[in-house]
Formats: structure tokens, sequence, C-alpha cells
């Protein structure tokens, strides 16, 4: 069976064209019931598949899913509503944007699929660069994992200009240091979401990205 109808896409697509709180109070009830309580369902059950894969994973739903409403406070983009839902799966939840795991969003342009580490603050950066510096070649190693580089390509992130002193010879090697974002993704048709295949697929990113993903946390322990 499929896990959402055609009208979660068809409500995203009306309401991108009506991206206001009048349309979407109108639409209150449709959304709990096409959109809300169906992502909140599918989250559930990634959450039990991801869990049989890693005992560490013991969040909620609720924990996971982030909010429909944008924050709006230092955007020019005034609309008050995204059009997708999105949640990630991880030991930390949402609320832990650094910490490796499994984020995935469902909106009518695609599925969307990314790990890594999106934001850090300086200390974790300075842990994942010492990991990669003390072991290039098993960092290459990953990178290089047919099914990663399949699913992903490579490694994608912001870059700084300029290096602490005792990374700059590692980086002559390993330009990948300069990162200070390490992320990577996969976009998928959004025909995807109306097939009872969907967790299948999702499982199938998140296992590809288990070589990388275990490399990352290293730093975290």
């Amino acid at each position: 069976m499929s896990y959402f109808s055609a009208d979660y896409l068809e409500f995203f697509k009306e309401l991108s064209q009506n991206n206001h709180k009048d349309w979407f109070d109108i639409n209150r009830k449709r959304y709990a019931s096409s959109v809300k309580e169906p992502f909140k369902s599918f989250v559930a059950l990634m959450i039990d598949r991801i869990a049989a894969a890693d005992p560490t994973i013991a969040t909620t739903a609720k924990d996971s899913i982030f909010r429909i409403n944008r924050d709006i406070r230092f955007s020019k983009d005034k609309t008050p509503y995204k059009t997708n839902n999105s949640a990630i799966i991880s030991a930390k939840g949402r609320k832990d944007k650094s910490y490796p795991g499994l984020y995935f969003e469902l909106s009518p342009d695609a599925v969307q699929i990314y790990g890594g580490v999106y934001g850090c603050d300086t200390k974790q950066l300075q842990r994942i660069r010492a990991e990669i510096a003390q072991d290039p070649t098993g960092f290459q190693a990953v990178l290089n994992d047919k099914n990663f580089k399949k699913k992903y390509g490579t490694l994608k992130g912001e870059k700084n200009k300029v290096l602490p002193k005792e990374f700059k010879e590692a980086a002559q090697t390993e330009p990948l240091l300069y990162n200070k974002q390490f992320y990577y993704g996969a976009t998928l048709d959004a025909k995807h979401i109306l097939s009872p295949k969907l967790p299948d697929l999702i499982m199938e990113h998140y296992h590809a990205a288990k070589p990388v993903r275990e490399f990352l946390l290293r730093a975290f322990d």
C-alpha cells in the first residue's frame, strides 16, 4: 500500500499558490488528514526501520519532524509555510542538526535525502578535521565506496578559506579538510512518494551512507 494519497502532493501544490494563513486555516482539517498524520505515521515507521539497524536510535516522530511553519524573522521571504514535510532521524533528533543521521524531505518537486554534518560548532569541526587528518586513507576509502558514490556522489559543504595550522599539511592531499560542513544528498523523483516502496528506497540510501556516517560519528564519540 502507499503511505500517502495523491492529495498529499496536491495540498502542497495548492499551498505554494496560496501561501497565507487564511487559505491554510480553511484547509487545516485537510492538512491534518492528508499531510500531517500520514507523515507522522511514516516517520514513526522509518524510526522503527532505522532503529532495527542502529540501537542508538530511540527518538519519536514528534522529536524528529520539523514544523511546517517557516521562521521568517530574518528572511526576506515572508510566506508563512513550507511547501514540504521534513524530518531527521538520529540519536539526537531535530534539535541537534550537527549530529550525523538521516534527513528526508517530501514535496511535490522531489524526494530529498541527506545525511552527514550540516552545522557544527568549532569544537566539533576541530574533531572532525582531526579524524580525517589522522586517517586520510580510511576517509578516502569510505568516500569511494561504490554504493555511496552511486547514491550520493561525494561530500558537499561550505569551505573555510583559512585552516588551523595543524591541518594545512594534511590539506595538501585532502582538500576536504577545508570544509566546515560535511554532508551528502540525493534528489529523487516525487513519484516515489506515492509508491509503497518508499520506505525501502529511503533505507537503501540510509545503508549506502553507512561507511561515511560511521566515519563522521567517530568525531562525536
